[in-house]
């Protein structure tokens, strides 16, 4: 007689570990992880950031060590976040030779030649205000900025960086930066865009680690959480200015917007899962209300699984100590 359960039996292919390793569609692997470093200067040990258990500012002077120690960890990148203690108006001191993202690029290269370094080019650690960039009259100056910009990215590159990661969210940083690195002969230098960046509510404990001083909020030049037509126009119009690779920022809650990007363009992808990401699982792991280690898994397995080939994430020693 016929049977009358049904022919097409998914579970067939889960029975074993190994059928569910053998059909398992996305991979996660070192190679996808870029992992986001705090440094600052004029300190002489680690310093906790209580908002992000298991994360700590680097002091500049034991920089090289830890780019060594990750490299035999198996991290192939890094994005460096400064910690200044010299505070400007304008964050002039992104741009100086001497300067604080010079030093840390050039230390991180010297220590790890084939470390792939990202230089995070933006103000907001560097300004007395907390801001991203030139404030004039209680509004941020956009085209004032994006010359400021241009020369935080050409001063990066001079120091060894691999890739300028321009976050500010002004309009037009990509092909400002851009011209400015080709201007300087740094045609081979790649911009890593922050091309869809949301004014998120959890950017909490970023500002911990990175010692902001901002007052107000960032809603005026990032992206309405609720906006997703924009979030695809932001990293077309990226594309267009010369990135070459494009990102989304937070990724948890934006998977959505990540699948539309990678329908959209064909460039390289990047997910930033972000510091309150990070804080939400750690806190939930330490209550005892969730599995740390699968949870951590199959959040960056679903960023992944969404198109990103690249995730940001503070993770990424974790992983590379477990062998993923």
């Amino acid at each position: 007689m016929p049977s009358s359960f049904p022919l097409s039996r998914p579970r067939r292919l889960r029975r074993s570990d190994q059928l569910r390793s053998m059909f398992q569609e996305t991979e996660l692997s070192l190679n996808d992880l870029v992992l986001p470093i705090f440094v600052e200067e004029e300190i002489d040990d680690f310093v906790p950031i209580k908002a992000m258990p298991g994360v700590m500012r680097i002091p500049e002077s034991r920089l090289a060590s830890e780019i060594e120690r990750y490299a035999r960890a198996g991290i192939k990148s890094v994005m460096t976040f400064g910690v200044s203690h010299h505070l400007s108006h304008d964050g002039s001191d992104t741009w100086h030779e001497d300067g604080l993202v010079s030093r840390m690029t050039r230390i991180c290269k010297d220590a790890v030649p084939e470390m792939i370094v990202m230089s995070d080019t933006c103000f907001c650690e560097y300004t007395s205000h907390g801001h991203c960039g030139i404030v004039h009259d209680d509004h941020i100056d956009n085209d004032a900025t994006l010359i400021n910009l241009g020369k935080q990215a050409v001063a990066a590159a001079q120091a060894g960086a691999d890739f300028i990661a321009p976050s500010a969210a002004m309009d037009g940083q990509v092909h400002a930066i851009r011209s400015a690195l080709d201007e300087a002969g740094f045609i081979n230098t790649s911009i890593m865009s922050y091309s869809t960046k949301f004014a998120s509510a959890m950017y909490g404990p970023f500002r911990e680690a990175g010692g902001s001083a901002l007052k107000g909020n960032r809603n005026a030049y990032q992206m309405n959480p609720m906006n997703r037509r924009e979030a695809i126009r932001e990293s077309l119009m990226d594309e267009q200015e010369g990135a070459d690779a494009l990102m989304v920022k937070p990724a948890g809650a934006y998977l959505d917007i990540i699948r539309d990007i990678r329908e959209a363009s064909r460039l390289p992808l990047g997910a930033y899962q972000v510091s309150g990401e990070y804080a939400m699982i750690k806190f939930a792991a330490a209550a005892g209300a969730i599995d740390e280690h699968r949870v951590v898994r199959e959040s960056l397995g679903s960023i992944k699984r969404a198109g990103a080939d690249l995730i940001f994430t503070y993770f990424a020693m974790d992983l590379a100590k477990d062998g993923i």
